[in-house]
Order: C-alpha cells, then sequence, then structure tokens
C-alpha cells in the first residue's frame, strides 16, 4: 500500500496573494528604468538649454560689438572682425547644439524601448514559470493523493464485498478525507463496468448510479499497469459537480488494497481546477495597472485555453506562429503587434515537479504603453 504523502496542501480557501519584496516594484522594473532613462534625457535637455540660452546671449552680444565697430570707423575695423568671427562661432555652436538634442532624443527612445523591453520581457516570464510551475507542484499533490486513497480498506471493501452498508460506509470515508482538504469537489468509487456505487458528498452531489464507463478518466485508468500508476483528465466541465471546471485524476482500486492484484474499480478524485487557476492568475506579481493591460493564459500542450485571467472572445487564438521559436525554449519573451498593438508575450513552459509534469505553458500578454 501506499503511504500518506508528506506534503503541504494547495487550499483555495487561504490562498493569498504574492506580496511585492519593496514598495518600488509597485511601478514595476520596466517604469523604474524608463524613469531613469528619462531623468537622464531631462539632464542632457537642461544641459543643451543652457548652452542655446549663452549662445542666444553671445549672439547678442556679436551683434552689439558690430554696432559699436561700424560707429568707430577705420578704428573699429580690426574688432569688428572678432565679432563677426564671434557671430559665426554662435552659428555654428548653435547647429551643434541642436544636431545633439535630436541624436539624445533618438538614442534616448531606442534605449528605452530596448531596456525597458528587456526588463519587461524578462520579468513577465520569470512571472509565467512561477505560475506553471505553481500548478505543477499543486497538481503533484493530486498524483499521490488518489494512489495512496485507493488503497483505503473501505474503498476495497465495499468493491470486494458490495452492500448497501459497505458503500455507505465508503461514502462516509471519503465524506471524512474530504473535511479535511478545500481543493476537491468531491471523491467518487465506480467499479469494474463504470457505475458509481459511493461518492464522498452525497448530499451535493447526486451521482450515484451514474455510468462513467466512457469518460477519459475512468478508461485511462483502467487501463493503468498497477495500482502505483495514475490516470488524468484535463480541465473540462463535469456533469459530477453541476458542470464546474475541474480536473479529474483517477487511479485502479484492486483486490486487497494490493498494486498487483486484479483490478475491483476506480477511484476519481474531483479537483476544483477553478480555484487553483484563478488564485494562481490573480497571483502574479503585477501591479493593479499592469493587470489591467495583462492578459494571463495557462494552456495546454495543444494550446486549448485551460483557464484566463479574463474572459476571451469565443474566436481567441494565441498566436502559434510567432511564437514558433519561443515555445521551444523553457521561457522567454517576444515584443510583437497584436490588433495594432505593441505587446510583449512571455511564455514559459511547465518544468514539472519531481515526477510529474503537466507539460503546459502560462503565457502573459501585455500591452506596452
Amino acid at each position: 500500500m501506499l503511504t500518506a504523502p508528506v506534503s503541504q496542501k494547495f487550499s483555495s480557501k487561504s490562498a493569498k496573494p504574492l506580496k511585492n519584496k519593496d514598495e518600488s516594484v509597485a511601478v514595476g522594473p520596466t517604469g523604474i528604468v524608463v524613469r531613469i532613462v528619462e531623468q537622464l534625457a531631462g539632464a542632457m535637455h537642461t544641459a543643451i538649454n543652457e548652452i542655446r540660452e549663452i549662445n542666444e546671449n553671445a549672439k547678442l552680444l556679436s551683434l552689439n560689438a558690430r554696432i559699436e565697430a561700424a560707429r568707430a570707423g577705420s578704428s573699429g575695423a580690426a574688432f569688428g572682425v572678432v565679432a563677426q568671427e564671434m557671430q559665426a562661432l554662435s552659428t555654428k555652436t548653435a547647429s551643434v547644439a541642436d544636431d545633439m538634442a535630436n541624436k539624445t532624443q533618438e538614442s534616448i527612445t531606442n534605449l528605452v524601448t530596448i531596456i525597458g523591453g528587456n526588463v519587461r520581457g524578462s520579468r513577465l516570464a520569470d512571472i509565467a514559470l512561477n505560475s506553471v510551475d505553481l500548478i505543477d507542484r499543486n497538481l503533484y499533490e493530486r498524483t499521490c493523493d488518489v494512489r495512496w486513497w485507493a488503497t483505503d480498506s473501505s474503498l476495497v471493501d465495499a468493491l470486494q464485498r458490495p452492500s448497501d452498508s459497505s458503500s455507505a460506509y465508503a461514502s462516509k470515508r471519503m465524506g471524512v478525507i474530504l473535511n479535511a482538504y478545500t481543493v476537491y469537489h468531491d471523491l467518487v468509487l465506480c467499479d469494474a463496468n463504470g457505475r458509481i456505487i459511493a461518492n464522498g458528498r452525497p448530499n451535493q452531489f447526486n451521482c450515484v448510479g451514474r455510468n462513467e464507463s466512457k469518460a477519459a478518466w475512468f478508461t485511462r485508468a483502467m487501463s493503468t499497469r498497477s495500482g502505483n500508476d495514475f490516470a488524468f483528465q484535463s480541465a473540462h466541465k463535469s456533469p459530477l459537480v453541476g458542470d464546474q471546471s475541474v480536473l479529474i485524476y483517477a487511479a485502479t482500486v484492486r483486490s486487497n488494497g494490493e498494486a498487483n492484484e486484479p483490478i475491483r474499480g476506480v477511484l476519481g478524485v474531483v479537483f476544483n481546477w477553478e480555484a487553483l487557476s484563478s488564485a494562481v492568475l490573480a497571483n502574479a506579481s503585477l501591479n493593479a495597472a499592469e493587470s489591467q493591460r495583462t492578459l494571463r493564459l495557462i494552456m495546454d500542450g495543444e494550446f486549448n485555453v485551460l483557464a484566463s485571467s479574463r474572459p476571451l472572445p469565443y474566436d481567441f487564438k494565441i498566436p502559434t506562429q510567432k511564437l514558433e521559436g519561443l515555445l521551444k525554449e523553457s521561457k522567454g519573451y517576444i515584443l510583437e503587434e497584436l490588433d495594432n498593438k505593441k505587446v510583449c508575450i512571455a511564455c514559459a513552459k511547465s518544468p514539472g515537479f519531481e515526477t510529474y509534469a503537466t507539460g503546459w505553458y502560462a503565457i502573459l500578454i501585455q500591452e506596452i504603453e
């Protein structure tokens, strides 16, 4: 029999938003970098304006000197030549100052784009990786839970010695398990033909007698080689729990609770996917302004949307052609244009935890102001 895994459980009730490490993060690292660059640009413009002001005074002084030289006649001729050169020098200085101002503005704009894009993209890629990693870590627990609970003697007995009383006790036992967890909607126990003979919350979900023989989670579990394996059905709306969004993990219940004995039935654990995905997407380290302009997605390996931070149009499609190179990396970002808007698209693939990996992606699409 499997022993109980020693690990923390994700609780949708106790999930807390991630906190920034310092107050400066409130405006975002990109904003901080841009602010510093803009301050440098401001200092440069101030210096150029001061040069222009000094140059204008020099021009005025040169003009006055030429007037005085003209009044002095032949005795002021040499002074007039100096005044003329001063004016020529002032004109050249003005041209240099204007050229410097134009080049500085262009360089600053490019610098903001490059540095700002790198900081933004790297940060969003890290957030994406943290999100999908958190999902992997939480879902790893589900694979342990289902294989462990499938060896419970009450479930084995209900299938080996079927009766109303054994089914009732199995239901009671599953209810006790559910009371200790906040991440499951229900636990369901099927016989080898796919008929549900007991569930953990019969007063909330009336599914006893329902036939699940064609459900993906049941058929996949029945195909596993031993009780040490598990089956999985990805995010979907399940009629078992009133069409709520779920993931279902399943394992075979075998004779005497032994991993290699004949199959007696299947235990399915109905995981509350909506609670986990909402908490992960909401807890992304984005300030309020960033959150408004950032679409956060969890997608499977075929790029079906499993969760989204906001409702999507029915014809929404991730631009996989733009992400082809990016998706080959563990994480990364690109700066692109979507729907005539400049965006940063960051992506991270499931890194896996212990022996488990969803193979999913977290993708963030943020509009660039």
